[in-house]
């Protein structure tokens, strides 16, 4: 079956999988300034990746780069 035909619903009725849904669960963690690469990135990255409007487009255009920036202020100290 393709990945296209499964739902939140559907999984949770033939998996019988349960959610357990928190609200504010980001609160008590303090935001930070992106860097002006990053800023810079997303501007340019984030119309082409809405427009092509594919996951693929959205991870590779957006996703990685936020990524790249958490590594850079962890210090490269993450885990995989």
């Amino acid at each position: 079956m393709p990945y296209s035909d499964f739902d939140l619903k559907r999984v949770k009725q033939e998996l019988g999988v349960t959610l357990t849904e928190r609200q504010n669960v980001f609160s008590a963690i303090e935001s930070i300034e992106i860097s002006s690469t990053l800023a810079e990135i997303l501007a340019e990255n984030i119309p082409l990746a809405r427009a092509i409007n594919t996951e693929k487009a959205r991870s590779e255009l957006i996703i990685a780069n936020i990524l790249v920036e958490v590594r850079k202020i962890l210090k490269h100290e993450v885990i995989p």
